[in-house]
């Protein structure tokens, strides 16, 4: 095991990470937490300290299955229910882990998310009970990505629930810093690890894998992420104005999908929306689109911003899915405009945000206009 005092992250950011989880119910030891630059430098340690084949949801964030594979640990996707993605439907949890088990395979370790990327929505506390008691029914692991838990878009009518507060004794907690509390180029990301002898074993595990990698948090972000974890008034105000902006451009981008004829849940939380435009095939297929590549392919040329295709989240090549984000709408503007995107009582009328939303309904438009046209008999 390391060396106390040599762990990766260092002692003031994982007291921080320690007061962040208390604050949210989670009771936390001090020798139970680690810190990685990057929550993926995390998932690799656990999974490789963990063993066994990897279950996810589909769609599932993009960067879980390549460490899986990178280790050559089998990963099966699970299908998510219809109200929201994230987190596997129970009785195909079950249904996958015997046939796994049936074909020879190992399933240790399912990794979800309440606060979903690529989907955008929050698991109900229900489906999320069920899921949970089926894993555990199982003997599996949970890595719970959190990433996104402090992004409700209306805290007063979704309510978010962590896996370790229904199985503290199988659930890690992964927080990915970058993004909702840190700048995305700020590499760090802190962990959870359940109490008792299991836990204390995984931790210790996963410490040597991470002293290996040398995957040390740089001196500088570290100190900006115990200050982030802190969450002092200026964290918390910036956060919240941040979350009112990306929500109000993800209904303004839900709604342009879906008037459009495509199909999408609507997001709750982040700043990612994944929409189905199965449903605009035909219009699709006119323009040389018949699977997510080339779904994708066309709409990050129309749009001018990375428009990721399904497959890319564990779906289908052939079904018609896209992630969309809201941070593209604000443009690569310098730290004054930001200011200005973040403090806007309206953000949607700021002319850049204008022009992208207005591209962006033009070519929804134009494909639900295409679809509906029949030629003259």
């Amino acid at each position: 095991m390391p060396v106390a005092g040599k762990r990766p992250g260092g002692a003031a950011l994982l007291e921080a990470a320690g007061g962040y989880w208390e604050r949210r119910g989670l009771a936390t030891g001090p020798g139970h937490l680690a810190a990685a630059p990057g929550a993926g430098v995390l998932l690799l340690a656990l999974t490789a300290a963990l063993g066994g084949d990897v279950l996810v949801p589909r769609p599932c964030a993009a960067w879980w299955a390549p460490y899986a594979r990178l280790l050559g640990r089998p990963v099966f996707h699970v299908p998510t229910p219809a109200e929201s993605g994230g987190v596997p439907d129970p009785y195909a949890l079950l249904e996958t882990v015997r046939r796994v088990r049936a074909e020879g395979g190992d399933p240790r370790l399912l990794v979800l998310s309440v606060a979903d990327d690529p989907t955008g929505t929050v698991a109900p506390p229900d489906l999320l009970h069920e899921t949970v008691e089926a894993a555990a029914a199982e003997g599996l692991h949970l890595i719970s990505d959190e990433t996104w838990r402090d992004t409700l878009h209306d805290p007063h009518a979704t309510v978010i629930l962590s896996p370790a507060e229904m199985l503290p004794e199988r659930v890690t907690v992964v927080t990915d810093l970058a993004g909702a509390l840190l700048p995305p180029a700020w590499p760090a990301a802190v962990a959870r690890f359940p109490a008792g002898a299991a836990g204390h074993g995984l931790h210790a595990r996963v410490l040597d894998v991470l002293t290996a990698l040398g995957a040390r948090v740089a001196a500088p972000v570290a100190a900006a992420a115990g200050y982030a974890l802190d969450e002092p008034e200026p964290v918390a105000a910036r956060r919240a104005a941040a979350v009112r902006l990306h929500a109000r451009l993800a209904a303004a981008v839900h709604a342009t999908v879906v008037a459009a004829g495509a199909t999408a849940r609507p997001p709750q939380a982040g700043r990612h929306l994944y929409a189905d435009l199965g449903p605009l095939r035909d219009a699709l297929g006119a323009e040389g689109v018949g699977d997510a590549q080339e779904l994708e392919d066309f709409l990050t040329a129309r749009l001018g911003m990375p428009a990721p295709g399904g497959h890319r989240f564990g779906d289908d090549l052939p079904a018609l899915r896209v992630r969309l984000a809201t941070g593209p709408l604000l443009g690569a503007g310098a730290d004054e405009r930001r200011a200005e995107d973040l403090l806007s009582p309206d953000p949607l009328e700021l002319p850049h945000v204008q022009r992208a939303l207005t591209a962006l309904k033009s070519v929804f438009d134009g494909l639900r206009d295409a679809q509906r046209w029949e030629p003259p008999r």
